[in-house]
C-alpha cells in the first residue's frame, strides 16, 4: 500500500512539473492566460465593431459627401485588425519570451503593426484619388488608374521591404540581385515590356478611353472597360470579354467610333432602266430635299451631302446617297437610316418607276441553214 502512495506522489510531482515547464519554459498557467487576454482583445474587437463602427457608421450616413464613406471603409478592416495585433502583443508581454523566442516575437509584434498601417494606407489610396478627380482635364481617366494601381503596388512593395527590415534582412542586396535578374528576365520577356510601353502610348496618345466603342480590323470590336499594364479589356457586343495585348492596339489602326463626330450614311440607290429622265429627276430631288429639310442629318458646309446619279450599272441606273447624321450612336443612326430608307422607298414609288435587281438578257439569233438542208428545201 505504501509503495502505490509513493507512487501516486511520484506521479504527482511528474504532473505538477509538467504544468510548470510547459512550453517555452513557461507553465501551462502562463499559457492558459495568456489565451485569455488575446481572447479579450479577440472580444474588445468585436464590441468596437457592434458599438464604436455602427456609431461611425450612423454619423457617416447624415453627411452629403462620400469622402468620408471611402475613408470609412478603409480603415474598418485596419481597424479592426489592430485589436488582432494588440492582443497579440499583450499575451506575448505578459509569457515575457527571452533571447531567441523574445526576439522573434518583438519581430512579430513589429510585423503585424506594419501589416495594419500600410493595410490602411493601401485602403486610403482610393479615397485620396477622390480627391485628385480635377486631374482628369490634365489627366484622362486611365491615366489616373494607372497612378492609382501604381501607388497601391508601392505601398505593398514598402511594407514587405520595411517587414524585411524589421526581421533584419537587407533590402538593398535584394533590389540589386533583383535588378540582375530582371536584365535576365527582360531579354525572355520582352512581350511584356512591348504591351506595357503599348499601354503607355495608347494612355499618352489618348486612343480611346473607357466605354468607347473601338475597332481593330481582324481582332476586335466593342467597348473597353479597361486599360491594364499589359491587355485592354474589350467587351464585344455580344457581352463576350475578350483581353487584347496593348501592342496590337497601339500598333494597329483603330477605329474609335465614340469619337466620331457624325456618322455617314453611303448607299448606291439602283432603278431600272425604263426609268426616264424625268422620273430619274424627280427621284433625286425628292431625296435631296428630304435630307436637307429633315434635322436628323447635317447640313453643308458642315459635312458633305451629294445626291446624284453615279453610274449606269450592269442592270441599273445608280444613283449615290452621301450623308451624315447628327447622332453617333449606334441605334439612334439606324432608326434615321430606316426612316431615310422607307422614304427612298416611297419616292421611287411615287415617280411612277423601281427598283433594279441582277439580271441577264439573252439573245437569240437566228442562224442561217446548213447546205444540205438548203438544197434539201430547194427540192422539196
Amino acid at each position: 500500500m505504501q509503495d502505490v502512495v509513493g507512487n501516486f506522489g511520484e506521479y504527482w510531482e511528474l504532473v505538477k512539473s509538467v504544468w510548470q515547464t510547459g512550453v517555452f519554459g513557461h507553465s501551462i498557467g502562463d499559457i492558459l492566460i495568456a489565451v485569455a487576454i488575446f481572447g479579450f482583445f479577440y472580444v474588445l474587437r468585436g464590441l468596437f465593431t457592434r458599438f464604436v463602427l455602427a456609431i461611425a457608421d450612423r454619423w457617416v450616413e447624415r453627411t452629403d459627401t462620400k469622402l468620408d464613406d471611402y475613408i470609412r471603409d478603409a480603415i474598418k478592416s485596419p481597424l479592426r485588425f489592430l485589436f488582432f495585433a494588440l492582443g497579440f502583443f499583450f499575451a506575448t508581454e505578459y509569457l515575457d519570451f527571452g533571447d531567441t523566442a523574445g526576439v522573434i516575437t518583438e519581430n512579430l509584434n513589429r510585423s503585424l503593426i506594419v501589416v495594419a498601417i500600410f493595410w490602411a494606407l493601401y485602403n486610403c489610396v482610393g479615397p485620396v484619388s477622390l480627391g485628385i478627380k480635377k486631374l482628369e482635364r490634365i489627366l484622362t481617366p486611365e491615366i489616373l488608374d494607372w497612378l492609382i494601381a501604381g501607388a497601391k503596388t508601392a505601398v505593398v512593395l514598402i511594407a514587405i521591404a520595411t517587414i524585411l527590415q524589421t526581421w533584419g534582412i537587407q533590402v538593398a542586396p535584394i533590389i540589386a540581385g533583383l535588378g540582375l535578374f530582371g536584365v535576365a528576365v527582360a531579354l525572355g520577356a520582352q512581350d511584356l515590356f512591348k504591351n506595357l510601353i503599348g499601354g503607355m502610348s495608347i494612355l499618352i496618345e489618348r486612343r480611346f478611353g473607357f466605354g468607347d466603342w473601338i475597332k481593330v480590323d481582324g481582332v476586335v470590336e466593342g467597348n473597353v472597360e479597361k486599360i491594364g499594364f499589359r491587355s485592354t479589356l474589350v467587351r464585344q457586343f455580344d457581352k463576350a470579354p475578350v483581353y487584347v495585348p496593348n501592342q496590337h492596339l497601339s500598333d494597329n489602326a483603330v477605329i474609335n467610333y465614340t469619337a466620331m463626330t457624325y456618322r455617314r450614311i453611303s448607299w448606291i440607290i439602283g432603278v431600272e432602266y425604263r426609268t426616264t429622265h424625268e422620273q430619274l429627276q424627280r427621284i433625286v430631288d425628292d431625296i435631296r430635299n428630304y435630307i436637307e429639310t429633315t434635322d436628323d442629318f447635317v447640313q453643308r458646309p458642315l459635312a458633305p451631302l451629294f445626291v446624284r446619279i453615279d453610274s449606269f450599272g450592269p442592270s441599273s441606273i445608280d444613283i449615290l446617297v452621301y450623308c451624315f447624321t447628327k447622332t453617333t450612336n449606334w441605334g439612334e443612326w439606324l432608326e434615321v437610316k430606316e426612316a431615310l430608307a422607307y422614304r427612298i422607298k416611297q419616292i421611287v414609288e411615287d415617280a411612277g418607276t423601281g427598283f433594279a435587281f441582277p439580271s441577264r438578257s439573252i439573245y437569240v439569233e437566228t442562224m442561217p441553214l446548213p447546205p444540205e438542208e438548203i438544197a434539201a428545201s430547194q427540192s422539196d
